[in-house]
């Protein structure tokens, strides 16, 4: 049994007793009112999380307490104690909020079973709340203030309000679920299911029965019926993430779905209806897997009622400071972080850094400098390597440039030029400084760990 606050709250001193008694043995913390008034005030200075009200006390009964409660914020889950046989004003105090009722006289394994139960549906009432909350910030929609942003949000805004098929069209990680979870909470289907299915997961034939469902029977391993995802979504927003990898087979399957709003499970030959709305997004172009014969075009047509770009991260650059500001948020709550600055130094390099993974990267970039981040500041140090190597001061003066290789006519292969160029550079600002790292540091625009680690990972020799 969960521990808990708990008040008692009756005003026969015998019965407060006995069950302020039994919490107290079950290692809640307990207090006590004797009335319906005094329970009002235990209830602002206690902050009870349960409390067992008796239904008829002078004062102020229980139904008054009730009523108050009703106008409170928070309010403690109530288990009303009743008199025998008084089932009617027990319903009645359900209706007005009570979570359960207890009639007198019981057994002190009654009362246990009750508490334990209400404070238990408490309790997952709460982590769904919390995981409600969490889905709701990882899936939120950052607007920021790039106009193409603005141009797509307006676009998808105004589709939403009908019933049309929209075509998400973007690079991976570039947002296209968010925006779709977007356009169904904008959309009159709002109240009802959003239902995501990623199309490049699944083989043919198993992405065919996660999409339509299967009867029993219909395949080995086929032990009962299994709805799918249309059924899933009735009424509400079936999203078809990485549409354009559906199987031909498949593909003339959903175009019935678009076309005449019916289907039939795998194995079924019952037609069924199918009342939802279709978000599809692709990272492929489908103009040209329609010419390739890879899609159908007169599923293309149909998919591509409302088409949707997403621009790429590097195409916005305006809207990076809100989205890693909500990251941030996002990630130093979860991992119960207090607030987290970022320095200017990795503010330069996430400005300077292209983001070919768009969104999903940048996030993944914020998570692990949240985890990593030993102090209240997010440091260079604390970004994956693909920044690091970017690391250079925003405004170099001529020592620095100066300190860049001259051009050889001798062609190498990419990777070792690289790393003789960065040899180079470092081993001539030793050489201009003396073999002081933290002037080196300064004169290269880095930071003088990160240009220790250089020295170390290149093989710098001392001047």
């Amino acid at each position: 049994m969960a521990v808990a606050r708990v008040l008692v709250v009756d005003d026969d001193p015998s019965i407060r007793k006995i069950i302020a008694d039994r919490m107290r043995a079950q290692g809640h913390d307990v207090e006590v009112a004797v009335d319906g008034e005094a329970a009002l005030v235990a209830i602002a200075d206690f902050e009870p999380e349960l409390m067992l009200l008796d239904m008829k006390m002078p004062k102020k009964d229980g139904f008054e307490v009730l009523e108050a409660l009703r106008r409170s914020e928070s309010p403690p889950q109530v288990v009303m104690i009743t008199a025998h046989g008084n089932i009617e004003r027990a319903v009645r105090a359900i209706q007005m909020g009570a979570a359960d009722f207890i009639a007198k006289p019981f057994e002190a394994a009654q009362l246990d079973h009750i508490v334990s139960r209400v404070l238990e549906a408490a309790g997952l009432r709460q982590r769904l709340q919390r995981l409600q909350t969490q889905l709701s910030d990882r899936h939120a929609l950052v607007r920021g203030d790039s106009k193409a942003m603005k141009e797509a949000l307006g676009l998808a805004g105004r589709a939403a309000a009908s019933n049309a098929t929209v075509l998400l069209l973007g690079e991976s990680g570039s947002g296209k679920e968010v925006m779709a979870r977007y356009i169904h909470q904008q959309s009159p289907r709002a109240d009802e299911a959003f239902i995501a299915l990623n199309c490049a997961t699944l083989a043919g034939d198993l992405l065919e029965s996660e999409l339509f469902g299967h009867e029993k029977g219909a395949f080995t391993g086929a032990h009962k019926s299994k709805l799918g995802s249309i059924e899933l979504a009735e009424r509400g927003t079936l999203f078809l993430d990485e549409v354009g990898e559906l199987a031909i087979s498949v593909q003339a399957k959903l175009l019935r779905v678009l076309q005449e709003r019916q289907f039939q499970r795998v194995g079924g030959t019952k037609t069924l209806d199918a009342d939802i709305r279709i978000v599809a997004a692709t990272n492929r172009d489908l103009r040209k897997a329609v010419e390739d014969g890879a899609f159908r075009e007169d599923l293309y047509y149909r998919l591509n009622v409302v088409s949707v770009r997403l621009p790429p991260l590097r195409e916005r650059p305006e809207d990076l400071q809100p989205l890693v500001e909500h990251a941030l948020a996002r990630y130093t709550a979860e991992l119960a972080r207090a607030p987290l600055t970022i320095s200017d130094e990795a503010w330069h390099l996430m400005r300077t850094y292209p983001w070919p993974g768009n969104v999903r990267e940048l996030n993944n970039v914020i998570e692990r400098a949240v985890v990593l981040a030993p102090d209240d500041r997010i440091e260079v140090d604390d970004l994956p390597e693909e920044l690091r190597e970017l690391e250079a001061p925003p405004d170099r003066d001529a020592s620095a440039v100066r300190a860049i290789p001259s051009e050889t006519s001798e062609i190498r292969p990419y990777r070792d030029a690289v790393l003789e160029a960065k040899r180079t550079i470092i081993r001539r600002a030793l050489e201009e400084t003396g073999g002081h790292q933290t002037k080196a540091a300064d004169l290269l625009g880095v930071r003088q760990p990160y240009l220790a680690r250089l020295i170390k990972n290149l093989g710098v020799p001392k001047p």
